[in-house]
This record gives C-alpha cells, structure tokens and sequence, in this order.
C-alpha cells in the first residue's frame, strides 16, 4: 500500500459577493495550497467494496468524504473494482483548512488513476463539486484565485511564504457561518489584478469573532496581518522563514495546537501521481 498526500490550504482572503439561487453564495478568494495536510492509504481490490479500513473516531466511515468520493466515482466510471482506504487525519475537522475536501480530491485523483477509469479534468470536477465547493481546487493541484462558489479557479504563482497555523480547539460548521444573519453578502467584486499577498479580508471573520471567542483570541494573540481561513476556526500569519514561524510556535498557548507549513504553488500530489503516471 502506498501512502498519498491531501494537502491543506488557506484562504489568503474571503469575500462573499451576493446569493445564489442555489443557495450558495457567490465568492472571490484566493486559496493557498501547503506542504502539509492528511494521509491517505489506498489499496486497491478486485471487489466492488468500499472500505474505510482506518481514519478519524469522529468520522463514521459513511460520512467520510474519502469513502462518498470513491463510491462517486465507481458509480460516474461504471469500474467495479473496490478499494481499501487508510486515512492519517491530521487537517482539524471544521478548522477551515479543506482537509476533507482535499481527502476526497486526493481519492478521485489516485483511484481514477490506479483504477485506469479515464475521466478527465471536467468529469473529475464534477464529481467534486457534488461533493463539496473546496474539492476542485484540489483536483486542480495549484494554488488559485477562486470565485463562483469557488470552484471557477485561475492558477497563481503565490509567494511561497512559511506560515504558523493556529487551531484554538473548537470546530465550526460552514453552514453556520453562511447562514449567519449578520453576515456581510455585499462585497464589491474586484479583479485578479487587484490582489496583492496581505490584501482584503475575510468577510465570515466577524461573524466566527462573534461567535466563537476562542478564535477571537487566537486572532488577537497572533497580532497584526493574522487572518482566519475559510469559515473554519483555524487562524494564520505569514513569516518569511520557518525560524521565524517556528519562534513565534514555540510560545503558542499550551491549550492551542499549532503548526508551520509553507505555501506551495504545486500540490504535493502532482509529483507523487508523476512518478506512476
């Protein structure tokens, strides 16, 4: 069994446009892939069984993406096979780092692969985008600007800065967030040219402020350029240097979990699907 990776990202910033009909609403952002995420083992058998062999306590296996993502696309390729999969969470649920969607992006990646299913990009995407607005992204395997749900994606060359992570222990629902009535749904549109690392916001900010101390005081006690990712509980801040980003680590408060990672323009994935492709 080999061992893949789901790498987590960030949102560098968050603006809610408008609704939708369809009731989502219309975003921009731009998402910041890292060296850095979950574990996945796939095993592939001559079954048509599904299995979640190991994973997370607090994910039945019915519910994991990765299982709902392999059974997609079983069902979308007509392929009978089946596999086993291992899952080495380490992206905290609700965190807003992607770590499920990613976990399913990194399942449709290898299985279509190991599994010579053939779909290509558009077909995969779609798959994805039922399963969640996050996945194509990671499908994509670049760091992107994102609007639409934020599925409509442009690669980017980002810097590839270091940054330190900061999980203030509670986990929020997306839902919640985006039907938060004091959320701001108004933000002007604005171009790609406009972007700039450490420009914009994150709309849904105030409202996890609001609602969930924890997380205001882990946005204030990492100060000046400290940003929220997605509508999760993770907040973040850029460093030049992992030494940098590691001091700062090193006085965390014992109650918080922190990490550093460094942004990458490329996702892991693409080098490890190369060396089998």
């Amino acid at each position: 069994m080999r061992w893949w990776p789901a790498p987590a990202k960030l949102n560098l910033f968050l603006h809610v446009t408008g609704r939708r009909a369809d009731g989502y609403h219309d975003l921009q952002t731009v998402f910041q892939l890292l060296d850095w995420g979950d574990e996945i083992g796939i095993e592939c058998t001559d079954d048509a069984r599904i299995e979640r062999i190991a994973g997370p306590d607090s994910i039945a296996p019915e519910h994991d993406l990765t299982v709902r993502a392999a059974r997609a696309l079983q069902q979308a390729s007509g392929i009978r096979r089946g596999t086993r999969i291992h899952l080495r969470k380490r992206v905290p649920v609700g965190g807003g780092l992607g770590g499920g969607s990613s976990d399913a992006a990194t399942v449709l990646r290898v299985l279509n692969l190991l599994w010579d299913a053939r779909l290509d990009q558009g077909d995969l995407n779609l798959i994805g985008l039922a399963l969640g607005s996050d996945v194509p992204v990671f499908l994509g395997g670049s760091s992107a600007w994102g609007s639409g749900r934020g599925e409509a994606l442009t690669a980017l060359e980002l810097p590839e800065n270091w940054y330190l992570i900061v999980h203030p222990a509670v986990s929020i629902s997306t839902a919640s967030i985006f039907q938060a009535p004091e959320l701001t749904r108004n933000s002007p549109v604005v171009t790609m040219r406009d972007f700039s690392p450490g420009v914009g916001r994150n709309d849904c900010e105030p409202v996890v402020r609001k609602r969930h101390p924890q997380v205001a005081a882990a946005l204030d006690w990492l100060g000046e350029g400290a940003r929220l990712s997605g509508t999760g509980s993770c907040v973040f801040k850029a460093f030049a240097s992992s030494a940098a980003a590691e001091r700062v680590a090193a006085r965390v408060p014992d109650e918080w979990r922190s990490f550093v990672a460094r942004g990458v323009n490329r996702s892991p994935l693409e080098a490890a699907l190369a060396i089998i492709a």
